[in-house]
C-alpha cells in the first residue's frame, strides 16, 4: 500500500484512479478541474480529495496526472499550484496523458530539479481498457524509477513496458497511433468494399479475420461499423489530437508518414460530417456517405 495522488479523472483518469483504490489497495486522494467530479470519485471508491494539485500531491509516492494536452499538462505540473509545488523528494511523478515526447522531456528535468522521478507512461487500450483494468501502458525513464513504479502502475494496466529514456513512452504511443490510423482505414474501405459488392460483411469477416488480415480493430469494430454506429469509443476528437502530436514529430525528426497525414485528413472530413465524438471506426461513414 502506498500513498498516491492522481490527478485528472476524465474517461480515463476516473477509473484508472479507482483501480489503484480497489486493486491495488492503495490511500488515493485525487484532484479535477471540475471539483464535482472528484467529490464523486471520493464518494465511490472512499479516497481524498484535493484542492489544488499540489494539495492532492502532499506527502504522496506516486503522483499520476491524466489531462487532456500538453499545456495541461504543464497546468497541473510546473504552475504554481502544480504537483511538483507539492511533491517531497524521492517522489515519482508518472504521467499518462498522451502529449508530446517535448513536454515529457521537459518535465523530466523541473521533476529532477526538484529531486522527484519521472516516467512518461501513455496509455493504450481506450475507454473500456481503462475501466477494465487491462490498459497497456508505455513508459519512458530511468530504469531504477520505473522499476519502483511498475508495481503501482499495474493495478490498473495489462501490459506495462520500459521503452527507453524520458519521452520513449510517448513516441512508442505516436506509433501505436500511426498503425491504428492505417488500420481502422484499411478496415473501413473493405468494408465499404464489401457492401458494394453485395457481400455478407458477417460472412468475410468471420473468414478472413482469422488469416492474416486479422486485427484488434476487425475483432471489435466490424460489427458496429457494418451496422453504422459509432456513438462509443475513442472519439475522433482525440484521435486528430494523438495524429497533430504524430505528424508535429514527424516533422521534427524528418519521418515520412503521407498514410497518416491522409488518414488525419480523412479525419477532418468525418468532423465536417459532425462526428467529433464517433468512435474512431467512423471512418466508414465517410466513404458510405451519399
Amino acid at each position: 500500500m502506498a500513498k498516491v495522488a492522481f490527478i485528472g479523472l476524465g474517461v480515463m483518469g476516473f477509473p484508472m484512479a479507482g483501480h489503484l483504490r480497489e486493486k491495488g489497495g492503495h490511500d488515493v486522494t485525487v484532484y479535477n478541474r471540475t471539483a464535482s467530479k472528484a467529490a464523486e470519485w471520493a464518494k465511490k471508491y472512499g479516497g481524498q480529495t484535493g484542492a489544488t494539485p499540489a494539495e492532492a500531491a502532499k506527502d504522496a509516492e506516486f503522483v499520476f496526472t491524466c489531462v487532456g494536452n500538453d499545456d495541461d499538462l504543464r497546468s497541473v505540473t510546473i504552475a504554481d499550484t502544480g504537483v511538483l509545488a507539492g511533491m517531497k523528494p524521492g517522489s515519482i511523478l508518472i504521467d499518462n496523458t498522451t502529449a508530446s515526447a517535448e513536454v515529457a522531456r521537459e518535465l523530466e528535468a523541473a521533476a529532477k530539479a526538484k529531486g522527484v522521478g519521472f516516467i512518461d507512461a501513455p496509455v493504450s487500450g481506450g475507454q473500456a481498457g481503462a475501466e477494465n483494468g487491462v490498459l497497456t501502458v508505455m513508459c519512458g525513464g530511468d530504469p531504477a524509477t520505473f522499476e519502483r513504479a511498475r508495481p503501482v502502475i499495474d493495478a490498473y494496466a495489462r501490459m506495462v513496458g520500459l521503452m527507453g529514456p524520458a519521452g520513449a513512452g510517448q513516441l512508442t504511443k505516436m506509433m501505436n497511433q500511426i498503425c491504428i490510423a492505417g488500420v481502422v482505414q484499411g478496415l473501413a474501405e473493405a468494408i465499404h468494399f464489401g457492401k458494394q459488392s453485395g457481400l455478407d460483411i458477417e460472412n468475410v469477416i468471420e473468414v478472413i479475420s482469422k488469416g492474416a488480415a486479422g486485427s484488434w480493430q476487425m475483432e471489435n469494430r466490424y460489427k458496429t461499423m457494418n451496422a453504422g454506429k459509432y456513438d462509443f469509443g475513442f472519439a475522433v476528437d482525440w484521435m486528430r489530437k494523438d495524429l497533430d502530436i504524430v505528424l508535429t514529430e514527424a516533422r521534427r525528426n524528418g519521418a515520412k508518414l503521407p498514410l497518416t497525414a491522409l488518414v488525419d485528413q480523412f479525419y477532418g472530413d468525418v468532423q465536417a460530417m459532425g462526428g467529433n465524438r464517433w468512435d474512431t471506426s467512423s471512418l466508414l461513414a465517410r466513404l458510405d456517405k451519399k
